[in-house]
Protein backbone atom coordinates (compact mmCIF):
# COMPACT_ATOMS: atom_id res chain seq x y z
CA UNK A 1 0.00 0.00 0.00
CA UNK A 2 1.35 3.41 -0.94
CA UNK A 3 1.88 6.07 1.69
CA UNK A 4 -1.16 8.34 1.92
CA UNK A 5 1.09 11.39 2.43
CA UNK A 6 3.56 12.87 -0.02
CA UNK A 7 7.25 12.89 0.87
CA UNK A 8 7.27 16.43 2.27
CA UNK A 9 4.25 15.81 4.51
CA UNK A 10 5.64 12.45 5.75
CA UNK A 11 8.96 14.15 6.51
CA UNK A 12 7.15 16.85 8.48
CA UNK A 13 5.22 14.22 10.48
CA UNK A 14 8.35 12.20 11.26
CA UNK A 15 10.27 15.35 12.30
CA UNK A 16 7.73 15.79 15.10
CA UNK A 17 8.63 12.42 16.64
CA UNK A 18 10.98 13.00 19.56
CA UNK A 19 12.67 10.73 22.07
CA UNK A 20 12.22 12.88 25.17
CA UNK A 21 9.26 14.47 26.93
CA UNK A 22 6.69 12.62 24.87
CA UNK A 23 2.99 12.65 25.82
CA UNK A 24 3.13 9.09 27.24
CA UNK A 25 6.29 9.95 29.20
CA UNK A 26 4.73 13.11 30.63
CA UNK A 27 1.61 11.15 31.57
CA UNK A 28 3.70 8.50 33.35
CA UNK A 29 5.57 11.22 35.26
CA UNK A 30 2.29 12.83 36.29
CA UNK A 31 1.00 9.49 37.59
CA UNK A 32 4.19 8.82 39.55
CA UNK A 33 4.19 12.32 40.99
CA UNK A 34 0.54 12.00 42.05
CA UNK A 35 1.47 8.76 43.84
CA UNK A 36 4.09 10.67 45.85
CA UNK A 37 7.23 9.47 44.06
CA UNK A 38 10.05 11.84 43.21
CA UNK A 39 12.46 11.09 40.42
CA UNK A 40 15.15 12.26 38.02
CA UNK A 41 14.90 12.37 34.24
CA UNK A 42 17.10 11.05 31.44
CA UNK A 43 20.24 10.26 33.43
CA UNK A 44 22.84 9.91 30.73
CA UNK A 45 25.28 8.12 33.05
CA UNK A 46 23.03 5.02 32.93
CA UNK A 47 22.74 2.61 29.98
CA UNK A 48 19.89 3.58 27.69
CA UNK A 49 19.45 6.97 29.35
CA UNK A 50 16.25 5.92 31.16
CA UNK A 51 13.21 8.19 30.90
CA UNK A 52 12.58 8.15 34.66
CA UNK A 53 15.06 7.28 37.41
CA UNK A 54 14.08 6.65 41.02
CA UNK A 55 17.45 6.41 42.80
CA UNK A 56 15.86 5.82 46.22
CA UNK A 57 14.29 2.62 44.85
CA UNK A 58 17.24 1.73 42.57
CA UNK A 59 14.64 1.59 39.78
CA UNK A 60 14.49 2.98 36.27
CA UNK A 61 11.41 3.33 34.11
CA UNK A 62 11.38 3.34 30.34
CA UNK A 63 8.22 4.67 28.71
CA UNK A 64 8.12 2.88 25.38
CA UNK A 65 6.04 3.70 22.35
CA UNK A 66 4.29 0.52 21.22
CA UNK A 67 5.23 0.90 17.54
CA UNK A 68 8.85 1.95 18.08
CA UNK A 69 9.75 -0.64 20.72
CA UNK A 70 7.55 -3.63 19.84
CA UNK A 71 4.88 -3.87 22.55
CA UNK A 72 4.17 -7.57 23.15
CA UNK A 73 0.44 -7.05 23.71
CA UNK A 74 -0.90 -4.45 21.31
CA UNK A 75 -1.53 -4.35 17.60
CA UNK A 76 0.58 -1.23 16.97
CA UNK A 77 3.75 -3.28 17.31
CA UNK A 78 2.69 -5.98 14.88
CA UNK A 79 1.86 -3.57 12.05
CA UNK A 80 5.00 -2.53 10.24
CA UNK A 81 5.22 -0.21 7.24
CA UNK A 82 5.14 -1.95 3.89
CA UNK A 83 6.89 0.90 2.08
CA UNK A 84 10.63 0.62 2.50
CA UNK A 85 10.03 -2.54 4.56
CA UNK A 86 13.71 -3.52 4.73
CA UNK A 87 14.62 -0.19 6.35
CA UNK A 88 11.73 -0.27 8.85
CA UNK A 89 12.20 -3.90 9.83
CA UNK A 90 15.89 -3.32 10.46
CA UNK A 91 15.24 -0.10 12.41
CA UNK A 92 12.52 -1.56 14.63
CA UNK A 93 14.43 -4.80 15.24
CA UNK A 94 17.53 -2.80 16.24
CA UNK A 95 15.41 -0.71 18.64
CA UNK A 96 14.20 -3.87 20.37
CA UNK A 97 17.70 -5.36 20.51
CA UNK A 98 19.10 -2.12 21.97
CA UNK A 99 16.32 -2.17 24.58
CA UNK A 100 17.27 -5.74 25.59
CA UNK A 101 20.96 -4.83 25.88
CA UNK A 102 20.23 -1.69 27.93
CA UNK A 103 17.95 -3.64 30.27
CA UNK A 104 20.58 -6.32 30.78
CA UNK A 105 23.29 -3.71 31.45
CA UNK A 106 21.11 -1.90 34.00
CA UNK A 107 20.28 -5.16 35.79
CA UNK A 108 24.00 -5.99 35.85
CA UNK A 109 24.54 -2.67 37.64
CA UNK A 110 21.87 -3.59 40.20
CA UNK A 111 18.99 -1.48 38.88
CA UNK A 112 15.41 -2.70 38.67
CA UNK A 113 13.91 -2.00 35.22
CA UNK A 114 10.24 -1.24 34.63
CA UNK A 115 8.81 -0.87 31.14
CA UNK A 116 5.67 1.23 30.77
CA UNK A 117 4.05 0.81 27.38
CA UNK A 118 2.25 3.64 25.62
CA UNK A 119 -0.92 1.50 25.51
CA UNK A 120 -0.88 1.21 29.33
CA UNK A 121 -1.32 4.97 29.66
CA UNK A 122 -4.99 5.19 28.81
CA UNK A 123 -7.71 6.43 31.14
CA UNK A 124 -9.27 2.97 31.24
CA UNK A 125 -5.94 1.40 32.32
CA UNK A 126 -4.59 4.00 34.78
CA UNK A 127 -5.53 1.99 37.89
CA UNK A 128 -3.74 -1.08 36.54
CA UNK A 129 -0.68 1.04 35.72
CA UNK A 130 -0.65 2.56 39.22
CA UNK A 131 -0.78 -0.94 40.69
CA UNK A 132 2.06 -2.07 38.43
CA UNK A 133 4.22 0.89 39.46
CA UNK A 134 3.38 0.56 43.14
CA UNK A 135 4.27 -3.15 43.09
CA UNK A 136 7.53 -2.51 41.24
CA UNK A 137 8.57 0.20 43.66
CA UNK A 138 7.56 -1.56 46.86
CA UNK A 139 9.48 -4.79 46.32
CA UNK A 140 12.05 -5.84 48.87
CA UNK A 141 15.41 -4.46 47.67
CA UNK A 142 17.31 -7.56 48.84
CA UNK A 143 16.10 -9.51 45.78
CA UNK A 144 17.87 -7.18 43.32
Amino acid sequence: MADKFDKAKRSSIMAQVHGKNTKPENAARKILHSMGYRFRLHRNDLPGKPDIVLPKYKTVIFVHGCFWHGCPTCRHASVRPKNNAEYWNKKLDLNMERDRLNEAALKQLGWRVVIVWECEIKKSKIDALKTKLKNALSLDHSDS
